[in-house]
């Protein structure tokens, strides 16, 4: 059976600042944004066959966004954060 994708990372939560500005008020300002590291394991997990371990030499530590939307800090309305910042290969 096909391992899952989580099974070759381990998983860390992290904030990391980021400069924003508001469409509302164009209020630009620094917020903290919530990540995922995921950091590749040093071995393969048992179960893996020809398929994972392929998979798994391809694999790079990366980060992914797990907040979407921020709060304006003048306004106090809520807006998305730019999806070209949702995934950083590390």
């Amino acid at each position: 059976m096909a391992l899952n994708e989580r099974d070759f990372f381990h998983e860390k939560p992290e904030t990391r600042p980021a400069t924003l500005s508001c469409p509302k008020c164009r209020h630009r300002d620094e917020y903290q944004v919530r990540w995922l590291r995921r950091t590749k394991k040093d071995r393969m997990p048992n179960g893996a066959d020809e398929r994972d371990r392929a998979m798994f030499a391809k694999m790079r530590d990366y980060l992914i966004r797990v907040d979407d939307v921020v709060v304006c800090k003048r306004c106090g309305r809520k807006f998305e954060i730019p999806s070209h910042q949702s995934l950083v290969f590390i």
